[in-house]
C-alpha cells in the first residue's frame, strides 16, 4: 500500500527532497519516492511498502526517467525480500510496468541476481534479503557517479562541438535529478555548461501530453538558477529558422545495439529539425540504457499510453468540479479515438553523438556502442 504525506516549510526556497530514498521507520522499511505527479505545484512524498504499491508508481510515473526507473526496480525487490513477499512475483510485475524503460529490467535483474546468488551460497532469508538491498545501494551510487562523468564527457563535447561558449541548447522532456541517483544525463551536461558560464539559454520543450518539460524541467532549471524558456512542441520549428538552437540535448529509455534511440515521443521530430538546420543532435544516457539484446528501433515495443491523456486536459493539483478521480477537462468530442505513443525512434544516422559514462560514441556505429559497453563491463569487474 502506500501513502502520502505533503512535504511543508517555513520558507520558499527549493527544497532539497531526493527523488528516491530507502528509509526504515519503526513499522518497517519503505521506500520513498518525489511524486512528480504533483510537482511543481507541491512537493509530495510517496510511501511505497510493498511492489504493488511501486508498480502503481511506475505506471502512474509518479516515479519516471530511465535512470531512476532502474534504481528504483532494484529497490523494489528488495523491499519484498526485507518485507517477506515473493520476491520472483515482485520482479516480474516491477520489470513489466513499463516496457519501453530497458533500465527498470536492468535494475530488477540485478537486485535479482544478488538475491538468488545468496541464497546459493547457502544465506537465508534476511541474507538474501540484505544482498538485493545492497545491490539497489550499489546502483544508486553508480548511478550518481554515471551521471557526474557523463556531465563533464557531454560538457567536453559541447565545447568541441561549438567552441567559444554561449551554449544555446534545446532539451526535450525531463532529464535532471528527478531522473537519477545523480544531476541526471542530458540536463546535467546542460547544468555543467551552466555552471561553467558557457550556458546563454535553455531552451524547454513543455513535452506533450503530460508536460514533463514545463512541469519539471523547467522546475529543476528554475532550482538551479539557469536562463531558461518554456516553449511549446510545435513551436521548435521556429527556433530552429530562427537560428536559436546551437545543439539538442535529449536523455533516452532504450538505445539499441544499431544505436536507434527511443525516448520521449516528440525527439524524432527534433533530430530531423536538427538534421536539416545543421545542429548537433546529441543524446545522453548510462551504458545501463544499451540494449544490445534489441538489433534495431523497429524491435522496440513503444507504450501505448491512456487516450485520454490526449483529449482530456488534466491538472492533477485542481480538482474539477463534476469530474471523476484522476480525470480532467475534454479539449476533445466524446468518444474521440487518440493516438498516443510515450516514445519515438530516432535511427542513428540522425544522432550526432552518444554521450555515456565511458565517454562519448560518435559516429554511432554499432561497433563503437559495443565496444563502449565492453569497457564499462571491464571496469565493472575492476
Amino acid at each position: 500500500m502506500a501513502d502520502q504525506y505533503a512535504y511543508s516549510g517555513d520558507d520558499k526556497r527549493p527544497t532539497e527532497i531526493p527523488a528516491i530514498r530507502w528509509d526504515e521507520p519503526p513499522e518497517g522499511p519503505v521506500l520513498v519516492l518525489l511524486d512528480q505527479t504533483r510537482l511543481p505545484a507541491e512537493e509530495v512524498e510517496l510511501v511505497c511498502t510493498d511492489a504493488p504499491a511501486l508498480v502503481e508508481a511506475i505506471r502512474s510515473l509518479a516515479v519516471r526517467g530511465a535512470p531512476l526507473l532502474g534504481i528504483a526496480g532494484a529497490y523494489g525487490v528488495a523491499l519484498a525480500a526485507v518485507r517477506g513477499f515473493d520476491v520472483d512475483e515482485a520482479a516480474a510485475a516491477l520489470a513489466s510496468a513499463r516496457p519501453t524503460a530497458v533500465n527498470l529490467a536492468v535494475g530488477v535483474r540485478r537486485a535479482q541476481a544478488a538475491h538468488e546468488a545468496a541464497l546459493a551460497k547457502g544465506g537465508d532469508l534476511r541474507q538474501a534479503a540484505a544482498a538485493a538491498l545492497a545491490a539497489a545501494r550499489q546502483l544508486h551510487r553508480e548511478d550518481a557517479e554515471a551521471s557526474a562523468r557523463m556531465a563533464e564527457h557531454g560538457l567536453a563535447l559541447l565545447d568541441e562541438l561549438l567552441p567559444g561558449g554561449g551554449h544555446r541548447i534545446l532539451t526535450h522532456c525531463n532529464t535532471g535529478s528527478l531522473v537519477s541517483g545523480g544531476e541526471g544525463t542530458a540536463f546535467a551536461v546542460a547544468l555543467a555548461a551552466h555552471r561553467a558560464g558557457r550556458l546563454r539559454r535553455l531552451w524547454v520543450d513543455e513535452t506533450r501530453p503530460l508536460l514533463q518539460g514545463a512541469r519539471l524541467t523547467a522546475y529543476e532549471a528554475a532550482r538551479s538558477g539557469m536562463a531558461y524558456t518554456l516553449l511549446t512542441d510545435n513551436a521548435a520549428g521556429s527556433l530552429f529558422a530562427a537560428g536559436e538552437v546551437d545543439a539538442v540535448l535529449i536523455g533516452a529509455d532504450r538505445i539499441t545495439a544499431d544505436g536507434s534511440v527511443a525516448n520521449k515521443v516528440g525527439s524524432y521530430p527534433l533530430a530531423v529539425l536538427a538534421r536539416y538546420h545543421h545542429v548537433p543532435f546529441i543524446v545522453v544516457a548510462p551504458v545501463t540504457t544499451v540494449d544490445l539484446d534489441t538489433a534495431d528501433g523497429a524491435s522496440i515495443e513503444v507504450e501505448q499510453r491512456a487516450g485520454h491523456e490526449v483529449t482530456e486536459f488534466v491538472a492533477p493539483q485542481v480538482p474539477v468540479t463534476g469530474a471523476e478521480a484522476g480525470g480532467g477537462i475534454p479539449v476533445a468530442p466524446l468518444g474521440t479515438q487518440a493516438y498516443n505513443p510515450a516514445f519515438d525512434v530516432t535511427p542513428p544516422e540522425l544522432v550526432t553523438a552518444i554521450v555515456t559514462e565511458e565517454g562519448a560514441v560518435s559516429p554511432v556505429t554499432a561497433e563503437a556502442l559495443a565496444e563502449v559497453c565492453a569497457r564499462s563491463r571491464r571496469v565493472a569487474a575492476g
